[in-house]
């Protein structure tokens, strides 16, 4: 089968043939899409906390087919997705709603559960909260904002350019701004953070009293050093959310989550969003707009 192999830190991807994967007591799907997510991205840099072995066939989230051609949505365990055919536990393969699309199904799993989880897990988002979203435009942005408004939460959302503030709104976001432009007086409930860096430091004084800013990823740079006395005299909050860790140590948790998220896809109220579809030979350019913050939703290769 034909693979993106990646050999080194900073080296170029090379499609290359590799032997087919064995089954060893999981399932062989025929991958129709693998989602391109940042920690990918972290991972090619060698910026990853936890750095895989090289070479590595990247991609942890993918939707395709079995053997007898159902339709599938998968997690990989972190790795294997950008290839034709990929070997997956059976206990991370998802049936793919008759009306999805392959592409849509390789933007669900791993975005909408990293915005879903800690918004009803891990906060209390009562109806009017505001919820602040930074990156509003990536994957886990745009799964944030239409979480966020399916549990009738006001929602902010914050991006790094203009041009991706008409796909917030038209999501849901009752606001949208560039981070330049957010007004000094924004006061909010929640704030989804998968950016880290100096928006980290800046969302704890954008907290309402008993206000929680949710640490997913840090796109935007390792997070600062935080002393608990900035947080004890506000009164307010820091929760990290790391989807990988939950899924190995609370499966059940997350089980019972992705149930009431499609649940919520069937209604209609979620819808993934794939910003771009690329075929699996163009590999580094789909790598470049995920690095470039110039893509939004997801990116998605097509082997």
């Amino acid at each position: 089968m034909r693979a993106a192999l990646l050999r080194e830190v900073d080296g170029p991807f090379e499609l290359v043939d590799v032997p087919d994967p064995e089954a060893d007591g999981k399932v062989i799907v025929r991958v129709r899409a693998a989602g391109i997510n940042f920690a990918d991205a972290l991972i090619r840099r060698g910026r990853y906390p936890q750095m895989p072995e090289l070479p590595i066939v990247l991609g942890s989230e993918i939707a395709g087919e079995l053997e007898d051609g159902t339709r599938v949505m998968a997690m990989t365990s972190g790795s294997g997705g950008y290839a034709e055919l990929a070997a997956v536990d059976r206990a991370q393969v998802v049936p793919l709603p008759e009306r999805a699309s392959f592409a849509e199904g390789a933007s669900f799993l791993l975005t909408f559960l990293t915005a879903y989880l800690p918004l009803t897990r891990q906060v209390r988002l009562r109806p009017g909260a505001t919820v602040l979203v930074h990156a509003a435009a990536g994957g886990v942005g745009t799964a944030a904002i239409q979480v966020a408004r399916a549990l009738d939460a006001r929602v902010v959302a914050a991006v790094g350019s203009a041009e991706k503030l008409d796909l917030c709104r038209e999501l849901g976001a009752e606001e949208a701004y560039v981070y330049d432009d957010i007004p000094d007086d924004l006061r909010c409930d929640v704030v989804v953070d998968p950016v880290g860096g100096p928006l980290f430091e800046q969302s704890f004084g954008r907290l309402r009293p008993l206000g929680t800013t949710i640490a997913i990823g840090f796109a935007g740079g390792l997070w600062p050093e935080l002393s608990p006395a900035a947080l004890v005299g506000r009164n307010v909050g820091v929760q990290g959310f790391y989807l990988g860790r939950l899924i190995r140590h609370e499966p059940q948790v997350v089980g019972d989550a992705l149930a009431e998220l499609l649940a919520l896809w069937e209604t209609g109220a979620l819808r993934p969003v794939v910003g771009a579809e690329l075929p699996l030979a163009d590999v580094e350019r789909a790598h470049e707009l995920v690095e470039s913050r110039r893509s939004v939703g997801k990116v998605v290769l097509v082997p």
